[in-house]
């Protein structure tokens, strides 16, 4: 069984950019989405699929298994998926040792910026990187789980002075 432990940041400028390193496009949607639990299905690009199921309510840390699927498997699933589709494309910066992945929303959510890292204990202590925000880890309103059943835009949006 594999762990997610990360730490996720509003994005406060644009200044990331210049360090890429990669940038995918992601559509997704959520088949189960309880307190405890979720199972989401992506599509990552065109060419590639994934069903990841997540367990747990610790704000850092929850139980994650992740398969690939055939694409059009997370098509028809994603078809049948409650609630919003979440449309965005997550760009990859590393900074001190530790790889960031820059989410920039696309639809509904247009405008909001988050970055997450993945940490390998919950003990690792990254470098915050200049163009953070206010660290949002905890804060549901920016989990995609919850953006994906709740309407939030016009909220994050308004907050984010779009």
């Amino acid at each position: 069984m594999a762990k997610e432990i990360e730490r996720k940041f509003l994005v406060a400028d644009d200044s990331w950019r210049e360090a890429i390193a990669s940038r995918t496009r992601f559509r997704q949607g959520y088949i189960v989405s309880l307190d405890d639990r979720s199972v989401r299905v992506r599509i990552k690009g065109e060419d590639a699929a994934t069903l990841t199921i997540k367990v747990g309510v610790g704000v850092l840390v929850r139980d994650e298994y992740e398969y690939d699927i055939p694409v059009a498997d997370a098509e028809e699933l994603i078809a049948t998926a409650p609630g919003i589709i979440i449309e965005k494309i997550r760009y990859t910066v590393e900074h001190e040792g530790f790889l960031w992945e820059i989410d920039v929303f696309d639809g509904i959510y247009r405008g909001l910026t988050v970055a997450e890292v993945e940490l390998k204990s919950e003990s690792d202590q990254p470098a915050l990187p200049k163009w953070l925000g206010a660290e949002v880890t905890g804060d549901r309103r920016y989990s995609n789980q919850h953006l994906a059943t709740d309407d939030l835009s016009s909220e994050l949006c308004h907050a984010i002075q779009i």
